[in-house]
Order: C-alpha cells, then sequence, then structure tokens
C-alpha cells in the first residue's frame, strides 16, 4: 500500500492507495501532523511506500516523520516523470503541478488535456497529445480574492463565496460576490475557450477544493475530479518506486 500526502498552502490530504484503487483519504491542518501520520499507519500497517508533495514549509519535517515508518519521496524537480517537461524553469514548477501534469498523462495518454485546480491559487496545466507537458498559468484563487478586496481596501467586508442572483449587484455586498463569483468562472470559462481553439478534442479537468462549487456555475464541459492531484502522486509513487 501507499501514503500519498499533498500538503497545500491551507491544508494537509492524506491518502491511501492499494496499488490504484483508493482506500482512505482525509485532511487537516499542519498541527498535529505527526499524530495524523501514526494514526494512518495504525489504521493501514501494510502502507510500505509514501510520497510527500509541499507547497509549503511541510516537507523536510515531514519526511522525517514519515521515514520512521516507511521508505519515503519527496517530490521534487529531480523526480522521475512519465511525461515530456517542456518548461522553461522545470526547478521552478511547483511538485502539484507534477503531480496534476501526470494525472492528465495517465488519465488522457493520448489526448489533449488542461487540468484547473481551483484551491488557495487556480492553476491550469496543459499536457498535449503527445505526452508533453507545456505549462500553463497561476491565477488568484477564490478565497484569495475575497481576501484581497478586502486586507487591500478600508472598508470593503471580508466575505465567503455564496450564489449570485444577477450579475449586477445592487449592494457592496452582492456587488464584491458578483465581481468575485463571475469574474472567476468568466475566467475559467475563456481560458477554456482559449485551449480549445487551439488543441482540438480538449479534455478539461477540473478539481480542487472550489471545484464542486465553480464546476455547475460554468458554460464549457468539464470533468469535475476531487481526487486528481491524490492520483497523480500515487501514480508517480509507483513511477519512481520502479
Amino acid at each position: 500500500m501507499n501514503l500519498v500526502i499533498d500538503a497545500g498552502n491551507t491544508q494537509i490530504k492524506f491518502a491511501v492507495f492499494r496499488r490504484n484503487r483508493l482506500l482512505h483519504v482525509e485532511s487537516s491542518l499542519e498541527a498535529g501532523f505527526a499524530d495524523h501520520i501514526k494514526a494512518v499507519f495504525q489504521q493501514y500497517p501494510g502502507i510500505s511506500t509514501a510520497i510527500i508533495s509541499s507547497v509549503s514549509k511541510l516537507d523536510a519535517r515531514a519526511a522525517d516523520v514519515v521515514s520512521v515508518f516507511c521508505k519515503t519521496y519527496v517530490l521534487s524537480p529531480r523526480s522521475k516523470i512519465p511525461f515530456k517537461n517542456s518548461y522553461a524553469t522545470p526547478q521552478t514548477l511547483g511538485p502539484d503541478r507534477l503531480a496534476l501534469a501526470t494525472a492528465a498523462f495517465y488519465h488522457n495518454p493520448k489526448g489533449n488535456t488542461l487540468v484547473i485546480d481551483a484551491g488557495t491559487c487556480i492553476t491550469y496545466d496543459m499536457v498535449n497529445d503527445r505526452g508533453e507537458y507545456l505549462g500553463g498559468a497561476i491565477s488568484p484563487g477564490l478565497y484569495m480574492r475575497y481576501n484581497a478586496l478586502h486586507e487591500f481596501t478600508d472598508r470593503l467586508p471580508l466575505l465567503t463565496p455564496e450564489n449570485i442572483l444577477d450579475f449586477i449587484g445592487n449592494a457592496t455586498e452582492s456587488s464584491i460576490h458578483s465581481g468575485v463569483v463571475n469574474g472567476i468562472t468568466l475566467e475559467i470559462d475563456g481560458v477554456i475557450d482559449q485551449y480549445k481553439s487551439r488543441f482540438p478534442d480538449l479534455t478539461v479537468i477540473l478539481t480542487g477544493g472550489d471545484a464542486q462549487f465553480l464546476s455547475r456555475r460554468l458554460k464549457n464541459s468539464i470533468f469535475a475530479h476531487s481526487n486528481f492531484l491524490l492520483e497523480g502522486l500515487n501514480q508517480l509513487l509507483e513511477y519512481n518506486k520502479s
């Protein structure tokens, strides 16, 4: 069995796989990381290998904790990957984007795939039908946009995502919701349209913490897949083990 650890900007996800089958997934904050790891190994003593992907400062300390229990890989730009990486600065490519590209490569090996990860940031990652990772884009995520409006102004309130009844806000709060929610959906649809104009038969995968909130608002056809990054990490672990 494999243990996959995805340390994002706001939370840590733990997943247990038996080969390609997802057995268990849970989330936590960074506090109490060692206790969570111990509990996972108590529940699944058959775990023999683990992989850690971290976009925070967790990776070094996490590896020390996890390696007590099993062989541990820390995903980095030096890790083996199954696709051709044409990113101009591969050493700066985040491990989360490496994992998403891997999942895209295995999910649609002979097709064009755009992966959109709607989390703290929104990342766009493109793998073409020749198995080549081309890059993509990074923009502020849903909550980051709400926080920015509050933090960088004197009077705008801090809000959380909400359904918008009309794209015309008739009060300050409804105007903020319209600007953030309507703006982010128009951005995503616009980006998808750009990629569709260049890549035929494009498959679009939407994942991340805000995927469900955003998916029903998009006009483009997409596949929502909440565990896409975790599957990519497990595939990378299997690839590096071999």
